[in-house]
């Protein structure tokens, strides 16, 4: 239930009072004496649905618009029309000036927002190089990444364009930033002891499993923008909800970062496409929802200007998420592919110089460096292989090792390769 209580101007009280005796809805009334404009303030009790339409029959008998009204929670209301009021107001939707405040509520102060973002992504980068979930889970919970998301599209819908600015500009600003500083944590952990020396990104499975072509993500990001809008319109599970959001963008963002620390532009781009893409479907979701629940701009002038924005943002929105779709699916593809090859590369090579041939002419294997870049997939290009080969001093080596070798990878990879073999000489004491 809601408690209203509105200032009725001087002269308005009989239309007004008739208005809320016309609903049945009981009421207390006080005189007003501190300001001169007005005579009376009416406190009445209404289910949260029926706040928006009672409001508005109080304008059209002489309330003022934006003139001290305020809506309360109580624990219990007790009275004698409350039963007809719920059947007539059934429903678990919360008014127009509620959703705005509440959405305005989630969008906290710049300083706050970033804070909590910055601290999110420290923990959330540790969880991935970890590869701790629970680690991950509990950055979420302090990430404060529903507020914009809600904000943009109630911002939208009641056609208040600084407030959608503000959800707008505070996601981006936030994305990039949770991107900056896990490059940033990246760069000052990577030679670090805290992690194992030549540690490659891509073998940690949290951090795989944001750059591979999977898009239950989208899914989630879709259920968590949906979850975000019924949990504002009913307020139950708001925190619950928001680490559902959180983990849809914060996750990818970080390993984006990291990404970058290591030097994989594939790994950074695949995993900062998947957090724009979960971004873009958690605004269409929870825009089209409060849309669909009945969301709408105070004047009636502005329901137009309101639904063409709906339309079209939405409809950006959607071209935004399948091209972007696309673009992550090639390249999380292609990094995935370029990482296979190497791995059998390399895995192909150990196996060759561990054969009789080579290890009774004292050959062994020094390095192996592959040079295989997803666009090189995408384009069809040769995999460049450069082989490091030690040898003892007074032994010949092969002159066409390195034939040897393309040959065995053509066979066991079906691909193009192109072999580069070095040779050092190695002494031994007696």
């Amino acid at each position: 239930m809601r408690l209203v209580q509105v200032l009725i101007p001087v002269g308005k009280r009989e239309s007004v009072l008739a208005v809320l005796d016309k609903e049945q809805i009981d009421y207390a009334v006080w005189d007003e004496t501190g300001r001169g404009d007005f005579e009376a303030l009416v406190q009445f009790p209404i289910p949260p649905i029926g706040v928006e339409p009672v409001l508005e029959k109080l304008r059209d008998a002489g309330v003022i618009k934006g003139v001290y009204t305020i809506v309360l929670s109580p624990e219990t209301v007790i009275s004698e029309h409350i039963e007809v009021l719920k059947r007539r107001y059934s429903g678990e939707r919360i008014s127009r000036e509620e959703l705005v405040a509440r959405a305005q509520h989630l969008a906290p102060a710049a300083s706050t927002y970033f804070a909590f973002l910055i601290l999110s992504t420290i923990i959330a980068t540790s969880g991935l190089l970890l590869d701790s979930a629970a680690t991950i889970i509990g950055a979420m919970v302090v990430a404060p990444l529903m507020g914009p998301a809600i904000t943009a599209s109630v911002g939208t819908v009641v056609d208040d364009r600084k407030l959608a600015s503000r959800g707008v500009l505070l996601q981006v600003t936030g994305l990039l930033l949770a991107i900056a500083v896990s490059a940033l944590l990246g760069f000052l952990i990577k030679e670090s002891f805290f992690l194992p020396p030549g540690l490659d990104i891509r073998d940690v499975p949290q951090i795989a499993e944001r750059i591979s072509p999977n898009f239950l993500y989208v899914l989630l990001a879709l259920g968590s923008g949906l979850a975000g809008a019924i949990s504002v319109m009913r307020n139950v599970g708001s925190a619950l909800v928001g680490v559902a959001i959180a983990i849809a963008l914060i996750p990818p963002a970080a390993t984006s970062g990291l990404g970058l620390a290591w030097g994989l532009p594939e790994v950074a781009l695949a995993a900062a496409l998947l957090a724009v893409i979960n971004m873009l479907a958690i605004n269409v979701s929870t825009l089209v929802l409060f849309w669909l629940s009945g969301f709408r701009p105070l004047e009636s002038s502005a329901i137009d200007h309101a639904r063409y924005a709906v339309i079209s943002r939405s409809a950006v929105l959607f071209s935004a998420i399948a091209v972007l779709s696309v673009i992550l699916i090639l390249t999380s593809f292609a990094s995935f592919q370029a990482y296979i090859i190497e791995q059998q590369v390399n895995e192909e090579i150990t196996t060759i110089f561990e054969e009789p041939v080579y290890t009774d002419m004292g050959l062994t294997l020094a390095e192996v460096t592959v040079n295989y870049e997803p666009a090189y997939f995408l384009f069809e290009e040769p995999v460049s292989v450069d082989v490091v080969v030690a040898h003892p001093a007074a032994q010949e080596v092969p002159q066409d090792i390195a034939i040897q070798i393309d040959n065995r990878l053509t066979r066991a990879i079906d691909k193009d390769f192109r072999v580069n073999v070095g040779f050092i000489e190695t002494q031994q004491t007696a």
